[in-house]
């Protein structure tokens, strides 16, 4: 495609491993780019790899990564004549996506008008309904006040989910197990969306048990052209953030992937759907039932997967299509090749509850060989923030089995070396031993019902080599610190010995 036909140049409002994807979709279409970045980002390898960059703020991403004016800006000033949002931040705004018009500058994903109707929530049940797609049952309205809440409770039985009708990320959620608890939770959950989205609107629906999550990747064009690219299947979660997806998903079989990809695509074209964007449903494993959960109307995390399996790069498929350019493809071109894995790996801690982790990346090895694709931001020496989520790559790996799939995604992740820092790569290694995993028996509720407690009661025979490691390594780091202390007036060298110190002013 000639270049001169697409745009002049690009800025990416966004950071990290989505950055440097878009970056090089750009360069694939010869595409100058424009990196943004905050204080605490300048050494970040987005920044980096652009053809220019320009800080935006201090680390806080409402001072910096949200900050719409600054950003337009600065795509005003270096000449860019399109903004591409990735995912978070900006990405599902349609007050960002409707300035940007405004200030004559394509916005790389769907229209302002399907933005707003999909990102609340009561609405986009109203489409789907609409549609004849089943809803999760529950509310069509916002929540009232607390009569209201306990009527509609009572309506919709429990367990019940409340939820913020703007939210996103598993953010303003909470389960209500029993009516004397309903009242504190809703607040909860209000104070909580509020926190997170500037909205207290919440709404109640039925909790669904062990649902799987299967995603339908969609991709619409402005001529009214839409199609799906099949199935996602995104169970493994924490705390409902995603953690490994596959494609195809073990429970999806051609009836029930055409009903699912038939129902998407009349969502989408319900709201005039004019890019890439993702139609969630929960869905009873044993029975077949799917529910409509939400739409994102944006770049999926998860969209690697889909790639890696169908062959297409959805990245420059948005650019193109942002440019004016219509779909490349009709749904008979689109079907599943193989199998592919993605892992996220996090700047997190598997083996304290996830707990986030900041600090130096001391060493960095990559895996690599056939089917192996890692999107990363992560180089040796980049200091991680603490300001922002832990996503830092995704792994994603194809094969043309599922059992062979799992099989060099071990081995992918046995190379996987990342010196410094505690990340997800070892949760991502014992899922993919894991035998529910492997034999696809597996639902939403997969770590915390199976998961941890297998992973618990597993044996660890390296168990007195890492503890003597340890012990090792704390001997190495007091011998340094002595080797470092400063004599003090009476000679004594400080820190000379914690122990010997501690026993003379015990005596």
């Amino acid at each position: 495609m000639p270049a001169d036909k697409l745009f002049q140049k690009v800025l990416i409002a966004n950071r990290g491993e989505i950055a440097i994807r878009i970056i090089r979709a750009c360069q694939e279409l010869q595409i100058p780019t424009v990196a943004v970045y905050s204080e605490a980002d300048r050494a970040s390898l987005h920044v980096r790899v652009a053809d220019e960059a320009y800080c935006i703020g201090p680390a806080p991403a409402s001072r910096s990564y949200l900050r719409t004016d600054t950003i337009i800006e600065v795509a005003k000033k270096s000449g860019c004549d399109a903004i591409h949002p990735g995912y978070g931040f900006l990405s599902e705004t349609a007050e960002f996506a409707e300035l940007c018009a405004a200030e004559g500058i394509t916005f790389i994903g769907p229209n302002p008008g399907a933005i707003r109707i999909m990102g609340n929530k009561i609405e986009a049940r109203k489409v789907a309904a609409a549609q004849d797609v089943p809803l999760v049952p529950g509310m069509l309205a916002e929540l009232r006040d607390d009569e209201d809440a306990q009527q509609a409770a009572a309506e919709i039985g429990y367990p019940i989910m409340v939820k913020a009708v703007h939210g996103f990320g598993g953010k303003g959620m909470r389960r209500v197990e029993r009516p004397e608890d309903l009242t504190r939770l809703v607040r909860a959950a209000r104070s909580e969306s509020f926190n997170c989205f500037g909205r207290k609107a919440v709404y109640l629906e039925r909790c669904i048990e062990r649902p799987r999550h299967i995603e339908i990747q969609i991709f619409g064009d402005g001529n009214g052209h839409v199609v799906h690219f099949m199935e996602r299947e995104c169970s493994i979660q924490h705390r409902n953030q995603k953690m490994i997806e596959e494609a195809p998903s073990t429970i999806v079989d051609d009836e029930l992937r055409g009903k699912l990809g038939e129902a998407a695509v009349r969502i989408a074209r319900a709201v005039g759907y004019d890019s890439a964007g993702t139609v969630e449903f929960l869905v009873n494993g044993a029975t077949k039932e799917f529910f409509f959960l939400e739409m994102n109307t944006r770049l999926a995390v998860e969209h690697p997967v889909t790639e890696a399996v169908t062959g297409t790069d959805l990245c420059k498929e948005m650019i193109r299509v942002a440019a004016g350019l219509p779909l490349a493809f009709q749904q008979k071109d689109i079907a599943f090749r193989g199998h592919a894995i993605e892992c996220h790996i996090h700047a997190e801690d598997p083996d304290h509850d996830f707990f986030p982790i900041a600090g130096r990346i001391d060493g960095l090895r990559t895996p690599g060989g056939p089917g192996v694709r890692d999107d990363s931001g992560m180089y040796e020496g980049l200091d991680v923030p603490p300001y922002y989520d832990p996503h830092l790559a995704k792994l994603v790996v194809w094969a043309g089995t599922r059992e062979r799939c799992i099989s060099r995604t071990r081995r992918a992740l046995s190379e996987y070396f990342v010196k410094g820092i505690k990340t997800t790569i070892p949760f991502c290694e014992r899922v993919m031993q894991n035998e529910h995993f492997i034999e696809g028996d597996y639902d939403t509720t997969f770590i915390d019902s199976r998961f941890d407690r297998e992973d618990a009661a597993r044996e660890k025979p390296h168990l007195e080599v890492a503890l003597l490691a340890v012990v090792i390594k704390a001997f190495r780091n007091d011998k340094a610190k002595l080797g470092k202390s400063t004599p003090v007036p009476d000679g004594t060298p400080q820190g000379k010995s914690g122990w010997k110190m501690s026993g003379r002013i015990k005596r």
